[in-house]
């Protein structure tokens, strides 16, 4: 062991097969920290997330009847329902998420995010295994289970900053905050594993693995995790004093605190990033729930290669969103560019290039291979806001990040089910390219929109109604450290 620690302290250049064996022990004990394991955890808890969320949009291929259909077989028990109905079904579930998303972020501040998130996604994993029961019994029930689904998991999202301010260091939020992309593992790693299911077992199988898969994570979820370095039972004390080092100066006991409503929702810079959430996520929304539906009804994809191509787009955001998220943190680190310089440039990145790819989906878009690629490189560039205006909410507040960020799903929620109404109004059977580039036109006016309004009032400065740490509470936790 001593030997391990001069290594680590001293020297990263590999000669030896003894020296590779001790940087690889190193860096295993790096990742086995219990930072590590959280993050690996809050990772895995968004993959779960969009695994729960976005299964039906690929399962509803094959549960309704079809009019136009790219296959013979028979999957399981159809029905018939019409577009409008399927609309419905998928934008049913931000009924229910919109309700809990700014009671999400603040119970996190509260009582933290671990009870908060696990119990939400526990209750989403049992209500999708009724699913395929619901769907036998009635459509109203469908949509009402869908709901349901939403409404437990809403608090996830706005649970995250609170858990960020209290386990990253101010210039690592952004890398901890693109773990909730991994949202876009979850979903390509669902349609994809959703298309071979549905092949092999039929699609009632769709539910009853990713709810089992819910159940499981959640287990390890209430084990592993914990809310601070603090209450952490099996925290190493060198772990724990680094992390506490490093973020004494966020940590603000807020639970005796009134929350400044009116200074929240009277603030230019919130109302910047509540801007900038919904309409920066239009793309990532259309091809989470409706690009297995564009694919198959126009381009005229099977639901094999349905599967592999939804979630091609999926991928390419996640590995986007960590490259530029570990790159922000190398400029910070360096103080080289201002933090809301780093902001509003991987905004308007972020919104600049998805027009960008939009427009020439509404040119090309009827081409199998334009069309593909233009998804896929539009949520490249949706990776950029995790660095951007995702991170700004706990710039200007740590202390109420989580109701910030709860604020700014509001309007996300609603562009989700907006999104739905607005696609059965303009499409209907049979569906035709012509009709789906009026979506995409409609995407292009809000993202231009949203980054004329982020760049105007977006600021990193943290504002006079964040609470500050009272003297004695800031010696209390310097005393609980040197005990």
């Amino acid at each position: 062991m001593r030997k391990l620690q001069l290594f680590l302290s001293n020297s990263t250049e590999i000669t030896s097969l003894e020296d590779f064996f001790l940087f690889s022990t190193s860096k295993m004990t790096e990742f086995m920290t219990c930072g590590g394991v959280l993050s690996f955890m809050v990772v895995l808890s968004f993959m779960v997330h969009h695994m729960l969320r976005v299964n039906i949009s690929i399962a509803i291929v094959e549960m309704a009847v079809k009019n136009v259909s790219n296959s013979s077989e028979n999957y399981g028990p159809r029905y018939n329902w019409s577009t409008i109905e399927r609309n419905y079904i998928l934008g049913s579930y931000f009924w229910g998420y919109i309700i809990t998303q700014i009671p999400g972020g603040r119970l996190a501040e509260r009582f933290g995010s671990k009870i908060v998130v696990g119990v939400g996604l526990l209750s989403a994993s049992v209500l999708t295994l009724l699913i395929p029961a619901a769907s036998n019994t009635h459509y109203y029930l469908v949509l009402l289970v869908r709901a349901c689904i939403g409404l437990t998991m809403g608090v996830h999202w706005p649970s995250i900053p609170p858990m960020a301010v209290k386990w990253a260091p101010p210039n690592d939020i952004s890398k901890f905050m693109s773990h909730m992309f991994a949202s876009a593992l979850g979903g390509a790693a669902t349609v994809v594993l959703c298309g071979y299911l549905i092949v092999y077992l039929g699609w009632p199988s769709v539910f009853y693995v990713t709810g089992t898969l819910g159940i499981l994570w959640t287990i390890s979820w209430f084990y592993l995790v914990y809310d601070s370095p603090r209450q952490h039972p099996r925290i190493s004390i060198v772990e724990k004093e680094k992390l506490e080092n490093k973020i004494q100066n966020k940590i603000h006991l807020v639970k005796k605190q009134k929350t400044p409503w009116s200074k929240i929702f009277t603030s230019a810079p919130v109302w910047a990033i509540v801007v900038s959430n919904p309409c920066g996520t239009l793309a990532a929304f259309f091809v989470f729930h409706h690009l297995p539906t564009y694919l198959d009804q126009v381009l005229h994809f099977n639901i094999k290669q349905n599967g592999w191509l939804s979630s091609l787009p999926q991928i390419v955001r996640y590995f986007t969103t960590v490259l530029a998220s570990y790159v922000v943190e190398k400029l910070l680190k360096q103080q080289k560019v201002s933090k809301i310089t780093i902001r509003r440039f991987c905004s308007a990145a972020s919104f600049w290039g998805q027009c960008l790819m939009l427009a020439i989906q509404v040119v090309w878009g009827e081409n199998r291979t334009v069309s593909v690629v233009a998804f896929t490189i539009c949520l490249a560039f949706a990776g950029f806001n995790i660095p951007g205006f995702y991170s700004n909410c706990v710039d200007i507040s740590p202390a109420y990040s989580g109701t910030i960020f709860g604020i700014s799903q509001v309007p996300l929620s609603v562009t989700g089910f907006l999104m739905a109404e607005l696609i059965s109004l303009i499409v209907d059977d049979p569906h035709s390219f012509e009709q789906w580039r009026y979506i995409f036109l409609t995407f292009i006016g809000f993202k231009l929109t949203a980054s004329i309004i982020y760049l105007a009032f977006a600021t990193s400065e943290e504002q006079s109604w964040n609470p500050k740490p009272e003297p004695a509470e800031m010696e209390g936790l310097k005393n609980s450290q040197t005990e």
